[in-house]
């Protein structure tokens, strides 16, 4: 064994300064959590995790993510309160800990690499951007490489307790985004061709066969624990999956004379839910454009980890014998490339994220080369070397700094690489004071909306899924006017209104009706709001 292979020989150092970068990464996502305005998806969980707070019934839908958010806000609501900071506090928390993973690989890695791994799971800035959503990426890459890093550490240490911690993790990734099929594809990929590492090298198929037949054996030796890992991962899924419902003799996950009904709903039901919306009908689009994308979000999200995760690949390739984990993990990367642009609908930079989290591992033995290499030129007094590394490391120290100061914690608009179009463009705090002030001791309508694209005809049955489309147009408006307990109505056009009727104190209207309704809205403070990053302007109208 070598001394890189006993992580209880390590020392304490190692485990310190992952913790101190797990600290620092906790702050980077705590700072600011709640001052961008919500995406129109962190809008429809949080609107539809109230509407499960209020009534009581949940069950699980496609099209609104994985049920491990609106499961898990509901309880940080009713503590907290609910506001943008508490919605996304769950995903920063997370994203905070992410480098707490690196320890588990330790039995795997160098002292350095273990640092390394840690240093880019905590400043990526596709990873510190999207800590700081309520969306179930950063949630499902975090568990993904807990899982894997728990898996590992189970064969290297042959301990239950990290097998049955890598299945609570695998159950929790479940939950969390329907882009978990993606991660059980991009898994097999890597396995097979970790396996086949064999053949590659000139070995036989003797060998090949005798290492099946002593993963045979080993998993008969150990049935017993692989199986209450596997009841624990089912209960797991069935905990987030199982539908909730105040109603009598209605399937719930509360009400042991439904069990059966639960069980089906859990196992089955959203399973087929799943394929009904996500794979029969889902839309094709062009693979190449999305590849393409793909590339260019990590491109500006993570170049100087990708930079590095290529130096790791040719250090595995050519400077030793390859680590199985390292070989993993470029693999799981490398398909990510292939089978996220095929199941992903919508080409944005978050499905990056979910490439990130495993190259980080070759970025970091990558990076962990650059650091011995100018540590090597300092204790040789060789400035040639020694400036190459420092120049290396500020350039890709000063790209990072450079998109996270600009990106992540910058003004959201149309040039912002790791936005959606869906991010508003705006601050709407102004908005939701305004508001809140003017609904102040209203009784009855509280918001109206005007407009075609806006309208609905049966307002009250906004209030369970499913919804039209005319609903999302309004996103994320929906969760602030939620949140004030407002009632809402909608019309197609300002004459809908009768002259002599009175008007909400919250009109929220096309631009196009702005000149129709000012005349009526006398005494009423206007403004506009970019709900999209471009393209998307709505005028609001609060009663003084």
């Amino acid at each position: 064994m070598s001394r890189f292979d006993d992580p209880d020989r390590r020392p304490d150092r190692v485990i310190l300064s992952v913790c101190a970068l797990a600290a620092v990464a906790l702050a980077a996502r705590l700072v600011g959590l709640g001052a961008r305005p919500f995406h129109w998806d962190e809008g429809r969980v949080g609107y539809w995790t109230l509407r499960y707070a209020a009534t009581g019934a949940f069950e699980y839908r496609p099209v609104a993510g994985g049920p491990f958010l609106p499961i898990v806000n509901n309880h940080v609501f009713g503590l907290l309160g609910a506001s943008d900071f508490s919605a996304r506090l769950v995903v920063a928390l997370l994203g905070g800990l992410f480098p707490l993973v690196a320890l588990l690989f330790r039995g795997r890695l160098r002292d350095d690499e273990t640092v390394v791994l840690a240093a880019f799971l905590a400043a990526n800035p596709l990873l510190l951007y999207y800590s700081r959503a309520a969306r179930g990426d950063l949630p499902l890459a975090v568990f993904g490489l807990l899982a894997v890093g728990c898996a590992v550490r189970a064969i290297d240490a042959d301990d239950r307790r990290y097998l049955y911690g890598g299945a609570i993790a695998l159950g929790l990734a479940l939950a969390t985004s329907g882009f978990v099929v993606a991660y059980l594809a991009c898994w097999t990929v890597a396995a097979l061709l970790v396996f086949d590492h064999a053949r590659l090298r000139g070995d036989g198929p003797a060998v090949a066969l005798s290492r099946l037949d002593r993963y045979a054996r080993a998993l008969r030796a150990r049935a017993t624990p692989l199986a209450r890992a596997f009841l624990l991962t089912v209960a797991v899924f069935v905990f987030f999956y199982a539908p909730r419902s105040r109603e009598a003799n209605a399937p719930d996950l509360w009400n042991p004379l439904t069990l059966p009904a639960v069980l089906d709903a859990a196992l089955v039901g959203s399973v087929r839910t799943f394929y009904g919306v996500r794979v029969e009908y889902r839309v094709d689009h062009d693979f190449l454009t999305y590849v393409f994308d793909f590339l260019g979000f990590l491109a500006v999200g993570a170049l100087a980890l990708s930079a590095f995760a290529v130096v790791g690949v040719l250090v595995e390739r050519y400077g030793r014998r390859s680590r199985p984990l390292v070989a993993f993990a470029t693999y799981w990367g490398a398909a990510a490339l292939l089978v996220f642009p095929v199941v992903t609908e919508v080409s944005a930079p978050w499905v990056a994220v979910h490439a990130v989290a495993p190259l980080a591992v070759p970025a970091a033995v990558g990076g962990a080369v650059l650091l011995r290499f100018g540590a090597s030129a300092v204790r040789r007094e060789s400035a040639a070397n020694a400036g190459v590394a420092s120049l290396f490391l500020i350039a890709a120290v000063a790209q990072t700094g450079a998109v996270v100061s600009a990106d992540v914690y910058g003004p959201q608009g149309s040039d912002t690489s790791l936005s959606h179009y869906a991010q508003p463009a705006d601050d709407l705090r102004p908005l939701v004071d305004n508001a809140s002030a003017a609904m102040a001791g209203n009784e009855g309508v509280d918001v109206l909306y005007v407009g075609e694209s806006f309208y609905t005809s049966d307002e009250p049955g906004n209030d369970e899924p499913p919804v039209g489309d005319e609903w999302g147009e309004r996103l994320p408006l929906p969760w602030y006017f939620e949140r004030m307990d407002a009632e809402t109505s909608s019309v197609q056009r300002p004459e809908d209104v009768a002259n002599d009727a009175e008007f909400p104190p919250v009109v929220v209207a096309e631009p196009s009706h702005r000149e129709e309704l000012e005349p009526r809205l006398d005494g009423y403070e206007v403004a506009e709001y970019r709900l999209g990053l471009w393209n998307r302007t709505v005028v609001v109208f609060t009663r003084a």
